[in-house]
């Protein structure tokens, strides 16, 4: 680095100096003055102009909005929405002819083509439609557009005016108003301009629409070359010299800032520059003093702009995450702001390593957390396994000593189980994992199912034969069964749920006659884990089922929403989802016929678990085996071929998805294989990501019901995990 040399500046005393060189002599200060004052005359002059602009722009927009509107207005005649074009002709002829500036109205559909126009009966064969190229951007964009001026066959110019619309079915159409410019000119003559100006309206492409002189003669055509040439090199809206079609030499000022794309251009006669006899004398004192300035400001700029260009390039490279290299400088600001940005770089590494080391935590903690819950639903789900499958066991034999109790118990599995599906399931919506597989759904026959499905809770339904939407059946289902056991958990002794169709949307409320709640607890109803005062709550949760309705919800493009007049007075959920449209028919599928006694292979480490699962299957008329190791399934599949196999993933000895791949090379006859697991298929997938010859047939997740079993065996029955939500 080279040493300083000589004494060090402020930029300070640098701005002194180039001040003083501006200010000599006190002659040109004078003239500057002069030339100061008419520029500012003429700014002054350009700005009024340009305000003029853009309120006419802004008349001109509200002229075509309230033509828009017109059209927006006879868009919603109930013959369009139906699709009945012919009944719409007349109410569009109608209309048409009630608009002084209207020449008519036309209607085209989504290809382009003209369906009809109110010039002509609505039999008239169609014409070609006048710039198709707006009519294709109002079909592309589907919103208002505005097109282009030209003149028809009798000589008469107008501007289509494109309103988008569609009918009940979703066809699109293009209905388009023909206006005459008046309705412009009209527009413009309410405004006060000054004396002498010229107005000028253009389309999008340039061409004039209206002009307030010479309208009859422009209308169509191009403005001036040099208002072109203005328009086209500064942007938006500016303002210059121009010259009139007439020659006149004017100040423009101009707007393109109209929602439709069009221009707005206001000239003037330009203001008087004030100048004098000694003018020359001021002028050539002028030439001297700024020749001098340069030259002083020049030598001094340059040492400033080198310096300031070293700190640009700090300061880009600490932006690009590098150190900033930073000379040193004879000015002691530049050399203060050179410190600071050194400082600052070696401020950032810091923070750099400490967020890296603070996103390196966050991760290792998200991975424990999945990695818990996963083992935590697998410790809950294994021992759940035999206790139902037990039950299953003793529904089989139908002990009628015992009905009360294992209904008991059931009912306690069961709750469990949703215990730890809710758990999965709010740390997949935190993770943004959550997904539904969208189908039409018949939203009547979800809400009846989930009704019906709770004979012991005092229930009353109203809901129409069928309402369709486009969703996910079974978490539409799961979204209603929570409602449901909430109330039931807050003590309703009488449930209303209704169903209805509300307009485009479906409309689901369960109301209850509850404990209720207040304002501040109905704001955070469907936060996780938050729960309502103990006192309150008739059974435990885990503060989880709102949570995951909400987010279910949303997933649907639907909203949820709790009500309650207060405490004591019940509560009331609302459900809002958009309609979706039915499932094309199709033939009843054939009835098949009950499944064959069957080989079936048991393979668990949990010997509960996989002995009861064989007595289920026995039960069923099945011929079972169990094993509780993967080296131990391979032995009884080359002495006993199975038909079918239910392996646990978990194994001690080899994972699921690798025992099936072995299975699978050594069958020697066709083999369905079930995974049965208490991890549910979105740890075993994500964990192994199997090739395609270990994929299971199906993927169950422990506690299996009978009719899960039932599926496990059925070599028609296609992939459908049991696991409330697959990642």
């Amino acid at each position: 680095m080279r040493a300083q040399r000589g004494p060090s500046l402020s930029l300070r005393h640098l701005l002194v100096v180039l001040t003083a060189t501006g200010l000599l002599p006190l002659a040109a200060l004078g003239a500057w003055s002069v030339h100061l004052a008419a520029e500012y005359h003429q700014g002054e002059q350009e700005r009024a102009l340009l305000d003029l602009a853009r309120a006419l722009s802004s008349a001109v927009d509200a002229e075509l909005d309230g033509t828009v509107a017109t059209l927006a207005s006879i868009a919603r005649t109930p013959a369009l929405g139906a699709g009945n074009v012919r009944a719409f002709y007349p109410v569009a002829r109608d209309q048409a002819r009630a608009q002084p500036e209207w020449l008519g109205v036309i209607l085209a559909d989504g290809d382009g083509n003209m369906v009809f126009r109110t010039t002509a009966p609505f039999d008239a064969p169609p014409q070609p439609v006048a710039d198709p190229s707006s009519l294709r951007q109002a079909l592309l964009l589907r919103r208002p557009v505005i097109g282009h001026v030209a003149r028809g066959k009798g000589g008469r110019a107008a501007v289509p005016v494109r309103f988008p619309v569609s009918d009940a079915a979703g066809h699109p159409y293009v209905l388009t108003a023909v206006v005459q410019p008046d309705r412009i000119m009209r527009a413009l003559a309410r405004q006060q301009v000054p004396p002498g100006s010229v107005i000028s309206v253009l389309d999008g492409d340039g061409a004039i629409v209206a002009r307030s002189h010479g309208q009859g003669d422009h209308v169509g055509g191009p403005p001036s070359p040099s208002l072109a040439r203005l328009i086209r090199l500064n942007g938006p809206e500016s303002a210059g010299a121009t010259v009139t079609l007439e020659g006149n030499a004017v100040t423009t000022a101009y707007t393109r800032l109209s929602r439709y794309g069009w221009t707005v251009a206001v000239g003037a006669p330009p203001a008087g520059w004030a100048g004098g006899p000694g003018f020359a004398w001021y002028g050539a004192g002028i030439a001297l003093s700024l020749a001098l300035s340069i030259g002083l400001a020049t030598l001094l700029a340059r040492r400033i702009v080198r310096r300031i260009a070293t700190l640009a390039a700090g300061a880009a490279a600490l932006g690009a995450g590098t150190d900033p290299v930073v000379p040193t400088s004879r000015i002691e600001e530049i050399d203060a702001m050179g410190a600071a940005l050194r400082a600052a770089g070696a401020r950032r590494a810091a923070h750099e390593r400490d967020r890296e080391d603070a996103l390196e935590l966050a991760r290792q903690a998200g991975r424990a957390k999945d990695e818990f819950l996963a083992v935590l639903g697998h410790e809950l789900r294994n021992p759940l396994a035999p206790i139902a499958g037990a039950l299953d066991l003793m529904d089989l034999r139908d002990d009628a000593a015992s009905r009360r109790e294992r209904g008991i118990m059931r009912r306690q599995v069961a709750h469990l189980k949703h215990l730890v599906d809710d758990l999965l399931d709010v740390s997949r919506i935190a993770s943004g994992k959550l997904r539904i597989d969208v189908a039409p759904v018949d939203l009547a026959a979800v809400v009846r199912h989930a009704v019906a499905a709770r004979p012991d809770q005092p229930l009353r339904l109203q809901a129409p034969a069928a309402l369709w939407i486009a969703g996910d059946e079974h978490r539409l289902a799961q979204v209603l069964g929570n409602l449901l056991s909430n109330a039931a958990r807050f003590g309703s002794t009488d449930t209303h749920v209704v169903l209805e169709r509300l307009g485009g949307e479906a409309r689901l409320v369960v109301a209850d006659n509850g404990v209720g709640m207040d304002t501040a607890l109905a704001q955070r109803v469907f936060e996780p884990f938050y729960q309502a005062p103990q006192p309150l709550v008739h059974h435990s949760g885990l503060g989880l089922g709102l949570a995951i309705v909400q987010r279910i919800v949303e997933l649907h493009g639907g909203r949820v929403s709790a009500h309650s007049d207060g405490p004591g007075l019940g509560s009331r959920f609302e459900i809002v989802l958009p309609l979706g449209a039915p499932p094309p028919a199709t033939a009843p599928a054939p009835i098949r016929a009950a499944s064959r006694p069957l080989r079936v292979l048991v393979v668990d480490d949990n010997e509960d678990a996989a002995a009861l699962t064989a007595a289920i299957l026995r039960e069923l008329g099945h011929e079972v085996k169990t094993a509780h190791t993967a080296n131990a399934a391979l032995d009884v599949q080359a002495a006993w071929p199975p038909d079918v196999a239910i392996l646990d993933i978990g194994l001690p000895d080899m994972d699921g998805y690798a025992l099936a791949a072995a299975m699978r090379r050594a069958a020697v006859k066709p083999l369905r294989l079930t995974a049965l697991t208490g991890y549910g298929r979105q740890a075993g997938v994500a964990a192994h990501a199997p090739p395609d010859d270990a994929a299971f047939d199906l993927h169950l997740t422990k506690p299996a019901s009978l009719d899960d079993l039932r599926r496990a065996l059925d070599a028609n029955d296609a992939d459908a995990s049991s696991d409330p939500a697959p990642a």
